[in-house]
């Protein structure tokens, strides 16, 4: 995979989720490593992970590349920390719903498409950062490829969880198909922007998948 092909200037949009304990104080200066992470995280997904090499990457992290090789042994190794990175912010995201609504898998379900719509909707969204690699990784050995497999397989097995606690019939059909919305959602996302494509029906769609596979009242 190529590292030199540079990307345009990025400004960091710094919404990435807090992830417990104590934070930095305002005046520290971030760590070298740390701060080549989160300006690598802010570019490979705005512009891809293919487009951003790690000149670009130092470049943007007010540094240069003898301490981006100090820092990570490759650029695979930290596509594959960033796409990890990713999944525990989503596991995250996840699980704050899904606890919110504890005991009621239905409900579970309908929450996570609702604010899935909402979250993948906004303006700065680019769909998710484990398909658009998948897209642009085609070694199947890829670290990060990898990262980006596992990922899908425990989404999915939750899906399938939630279907089964929720009375489906089925509940690996539902789980699959729940999924597919979703994955399908993050696609057009890309294609037709935000507001206006057909993920704005991704919540209405699951609710009548699980109506469809669940026993009436």
């Amino acid at each position: 995979m190529s590292t030199s092909k540079a990307a345009p200037t990025a400004n960091k949009p710094g919404h990435a989720l807090l992830q417990g304990g104590h934070p930095t104080p305002v005046c520290a200066k971030p760590r070298v490593r740390d701060r080549i992470f989160e300006t690598a995280c802010d570019l490979f997904y705005k512009y891809g992970i293919r487009d951003v090499g790690v000149d670009t990457i130092a470049t943007e992290a007010g540094t240069n590349k003898m301490s981006f090789y100090r820092s990570f042994a490759s650029k695979d190794e930290l596509v594959a920390e960033y796409l990890e990175q990713k999944g525990r912010e989503f596991w995250v995201w996840w699980d704050d719903i899904v606890t919110a609504h504890e005991g009621d898998p239905r409900r579970q379900i309908e929450a996570l498409f609702d604010a899935y719509v909402t979250s993948t909707c906004f303006a700065d969204s680019r769909g998710c950062a484990f398909a658009n690699a998948s897209v642009e990784i085609a070694d199947e050995e890829h670290p990060a490829r990898q990262v980006a497999i596992k990922q899908k397989a425990e989404m999915r097995r939750r899906l399938s969880e939630l279907a089964a606690q929720a009375g489906a019939a089925k509940p690996h059909e539902l789980g699959d198909a729940l999924m597919l919305v979703m994955e399908g959602g993050y696609l057009t996302r890309r294609t037709f922007g935000h507001g206006n494509g057909p993920l704005q029906s991704a919540a209405l769609t699951a609710r009548v998948l699980i109506d469809a596979y669940t026993p009436k009242a």
